[in-house]
Formats: C-alpha cells, structure tokens, sequence
C-alpha cells in the first residue's frame, strides 16, 4: 500500500484538562482558566482554555508569570482520575472504527482508518462522526486532521482549532506543503529551525532546493527525513502499542538548589522513586544507559549520560557532577532516569566509567512539563 493511499486520522481534544473541568463546572465558561501547579511552588500551567490564551497564558508557562499576565485566572489543581476516565471513553470510540490507534497522551492520537468499512472508507465522514461521539459522549471538543500520512494529518488537526475538522487530499500534498514554515517539520525544533533559516531555507519549498546529500551534510542522518517530510513523504505507520524508551523520575524545588553539595543530597529519593518505578515496568533487564537531568535558575537544561545496566550511585555523582559544571549555578530542577534498549541485554550487568559521559543541551530554554507530568503519572507540577 503506498502512503498516499493511507487515511490517517490525528485526533486531539481541544484544552483537554480545562474542557473536562468545565464540563463538569458550567461556571466556569467564559472565564480564564488553567489546571496546573501553585505559584508559591513554582508550579507550571498543564493546559488553560482560549479565554486565558487571549492574555497569552499556554502551556508550560509558570504559573506566576500566568497570573501576573491575567490577575484574575482561575487555577485549578489536576484531577487526574477524572482525565484517564474521559481518555478511556474517548479510546474506546476510536476504536470502534479501528484497532491501529496510537494514543500519544490522554488527549491525542493517531488513528489509521484505511481499511474501516464504516462510511465507505471516508475518512473525513469517520473523523466528523468521531468528533460528534466525543461531544455528545464525553461533553467536551476535540479537532481532527485527516491526511495520507501522520505528519500532515497532525498538522491539518491544528488548521481549524477548536473544534474543528481540516482534510489534506493526496492530489493537494505537494502544494500544501510547499508553503509550510520549516519550524512545521515533524522533529524540527528551535535550533534546528534557526539553522535552516540561516542557510537560507525559510519554507518547504526553499528546502525541495537541496539535495539529499547536501542535507545529510549539514543534518546528518536527519537530512533524510527533511528531504522526505518538506515532500511530503512521512512512511511511519501507525502503531498501536508504543515502545516504551525510557523510565525517569524529576522534581521542581520551590528553592533553587544552590549548589553542587546540595543536588547530591537530592538524590537518595530520587533514585529510589526510580527503583520503585524500574520495578513496576519489569524494566530491569532492559536498561542500556543512566542519565541525570539538571534544569538550571535560567531555564537552560542539559542532560549527562553513560552506557550503564543498573542504577549504580558512584556514576550517578559522577553525571551529576558533570552536569553540573555544564551549567554552573543553582538547579531548579533535578531528574534521574535509565533508556531502554530494544531487547533485554544478555546477562551484560557490568559498568562503565564515567569516560563514557556524554552531555547534551535541551534546544528549549523555556520550562516545559515532563512526560511523567503530561500523563498524570507523577505530579511535579507543584
């Protein structure tokens, strides 16, 4: 089946934690509103409805500067059983239309609907009729985009936000795509953005210039991918179970930690919250590498690593000294984790020095939620 056969579906709820709140509370409509953390705990905003956007409140803002922008925003603390409840009902219609849904958090997902015999294999029918079960059955929006591949069908769901339905035909790829900014490009974050932009390639169609080698010249294995996506071309399939690639644990300090002394004494309950974590993926024997993670008093993070298959603290002072060095002032926030290999290693518990420290910059400078924040897994919100 080419790509351009497939029909792909991108779902993704509008202001979801907002939406179930005010749902559940009509009083709450028409006013500013945010769920997240407090102020006074250096919390974060987990999602805000339009209302608070119109003052420029979004995610992952703290929620300070959100209530020095709208004095009057109503901050609400995340209720996350209420949020799984509505994601299973909102899974559960997805899959009445087909087994390939890819969840990517409680609110959004891709779902292939090329072989769905419902409305004659429409699917703009099916996402309009998926959009009006999640209305009717759960009381909140959600906006869809339906395209030949995931990386437009992602795209188009954002085109008509809130609420809203936008379909990329195969005949209209080429054209469409041409004049998307390069910032658009599935993986293309700032600095890879700026990069191109210095190089002269501001949109799509600057990019389809270059050729494959010179892509891979200047973005290594990922010129591959901009050569395909600024086409059009995005061949992932959509895959109902996600693998799983790390297991990490983080917390935000209402107090900055203010140096290297006192982010080691930060790490006993850290560490153990990850062994209580290893423990309940069975994840043991997956383990390829240990990191630490270091957000610093101006937001800019870096990340050390090595090859390592147990959780071991002599290289974990060993990275969180070289993290450290990286950044050289007070930590807000302190993370440790382990990335999975594919296949559990073959009785291979040896370590490795600290020699195989990598460290690496996080192209965001802003403060975001963490994944274990985003799927209600573990409240560092504040």
């Amino acid at each position: 089946m080419t790509s351009a056969s497939r029909k792909i579906i991108h779902c993704d709820c509008d202001c979801f934690y907002a939406a179930v709140e005010m749902r559940d509370d009509p009083s709450l409509r028409g006013q500013p509103l945010a769920v997240g953390g407090r102020a006074d705990q250096r919390g974060v905003v987990a999602t805000c409805n339009y209302e608070a956007r119109k003052f420029g409140i979004h995610s992952a803002m703290s929620t300070a500067q959100a209530l020095q922008r709208c004095p009057h925003l109503i901050v609400l603390p995340p209720a996350m059983d209420k949020y799984r409840s509505a994601s299973k009902q909102i899974l559960a219609i997805y899959r009445d239309y087909t087994e390939l849904v890819e969840p990517l958090s409680l609110d959004e997902a891709y779902l292939d609907v090329t072989q769905t015999p419902q409305f004659r294999g429409s699917g703009t029918l099916i996402a309009q009729e998926i959009r009006r079960r999640i209305a009717d059955t759960v009381g909140i929006t959600a906006s869809a985009g339906v395209a030949p591949n995931k990386f437009l069908a992602k795209i188009a769901s954002d085109w008509n936000k809130p609420d809203g339905l936008f379909v990329i035909r195969p005949e209209e790829v080429e054209d469409f795509v041409a004049a998307l900014p390069v910032e658009k490009l599935h993986g293309v974050g700032k600095v890879t953005a700026a990069k191109l932009k210095r190089l002269g390639a501001h949109t799509c169609a600057d990019l389809r210039t270059w050729s494959l080698l010179q892509l891979q010249q200047h973005f290594g294995k990922f010129g591959e991918s901009l050569h395909g996506l600024c086409r059009g071309i995005d061949r992932r399939e959509v895959c109902p179970e996600r693998e799983r690639k790390s297991i990490s644990v983080e917390e935000t300090y209402v107090t900055d930690l203010p140096d290297l002394q006192a982010c080691m004494a930060e790490l006993p309950p850290l560490v153990e919250r990850l062994h209580q974590r290893i423990r309940r993926a069975n994840a043991q024997r997956q383990m390829n590498k240990l990191f630490v993670k270091l957000r610093f008093a101006d937001f800019k993070r870096t990340t050390a690593e090595c090859v390592a298959h147990a959780v071991d603290e002599r290289q974990l002072h060993a990275l969180l000294e070289a993290g450290f060095r990286r950044g050289g002032k007070p930590v807000r926030l302190l993370g440790v984790g382990i990335r999975l290999s594919e296949e559990a290693p073959a009785d291979q518990l040896g370590l490795f020095g600290v020699e195989n420290i990598t460290l690496e910059d996080s192209e965001a400078d802003a403060p975001r939620l963490s994944t274990a924040v985003a799927d209600g897994s573990e409240n560092t919100v504040g």
